[in-house]
């Protein structure tokens, strides 16, 4: 079943009084308990892509979104907003790449998990335990005494979890991870992406993974999307995609991937003219 169709979804910003195009006519669907993985580098529009999915995106004139983003049948486009913030969050959450700066540093990391429960499920009673319970899940330990904790008392690591606690909080139908292990270790990313990895199949959650990193799709997503200066250039499963290569970016990219073993005196730059 179809989560999510968007059909020649464009995004254009006014600035500096011209009109520069973000994404030009994509399109893709989610089904339920897949993970979609949205590949290319910075500015190929794989965040504004994923922004516009929920209209977080500025409002006219300053941006415009065209297009159509049916979740279930709704296009979420055109949606009031009323109906649109029952969506936000309790159906299609985020977690972005830099959690310290999506935490407010003066609330403690319990209190502003609760405050979107209490948003989305007004008549949960039991809050604080259902915000505990949030926490552990994501493997936090000692989630009674996090609760209490400040955003500055918290690893990188651990505050990554609090935010993947807090979106699982609501219980979505998709989880929108954009580029969620950038700033953290090698070691704390494959923990991130395996605690990824077992709440999809426990809850059967759609993940779409907004990423630059080819390397950290292999063993994850189902299938991948690469975008290139707002298009898709190249889709299919991930093993198609990283096998049977066809677009010249898509090469491009798999070619910068490190790996061991290989001597290479710098990676492999990418010809854009080539494109």
């Amino acid at each position: 079943m179809q989560l999510l169709e968007v059909m020649d979804l464009c995004v254009r910003f006014s600035m500096r009084g011209e009109v520069v195009s973000a994404v030009s006519g994509i399109s893709f669907e989610v089904a339920a308990g897949e993970t979609v993985a949205i590949v290319g580098e910075s500015g190929s529009g794989k965040s504004v892509t994923a922004l516009s999915l929920t209209r977080l995106l500025p409002e006219r004139p300053a941006c415009e979104v065209d297009g159509h983003v049916y979740y279930r049948g709704k296009d979420v486009l055109t949606l009031p907003q009323k109906s649109l913030q029952a969506i936000r969050g309790k159906e299609i959450a985020y977690v972005f790449q830099e959690p310290s700066t999506s935490l407010n540093p003066v609330f403690t990391v319990g209190y502003q998990i609760a405050e979107a429960v209490k948003l989305h499920f007004p008549e949960e009673r039991e809050v604080r335990q259902c915000v505990v319970k949030a926490l552990k899940e994501v493997g936090i330990h000692e989630a009674e005494k996090r609760y209490d904790a400040y955003p500055h008392e918290l690893s990188g690591g651990m505050l990554q979890r609090v935010m993947i606690a807090m979106a699982l909080a609501c219980r979505p139908k998709i989880l929108i991870a954009d580029e969620p292990t950038t700033a953290l270790d090698v070691t704390i990313q494959k923990q991130i992406l395996d605690l990824l990895r077992r709440l999809r199949e426990r809850h059967n959650m759609a993940i779409v993974l907004i990423t630059h990193n080819f390397s950290l799709v292999q063993n994850f997503a189902d299938r991948v999307l690469v975008m290139f200066r707002g298009k898709i250039v190249e889709e299919g499963s991930t093993q198609a995609v990283m096998e049977h290569t066809k677009h010249p970016y898509t090469k491009a990219l798999l070619a910068c991937i490190p790996r061991l073993g290989q001597k290479k005196h710098r990676l492999k730059t990418i010809d854009y003219e080539s494109l």
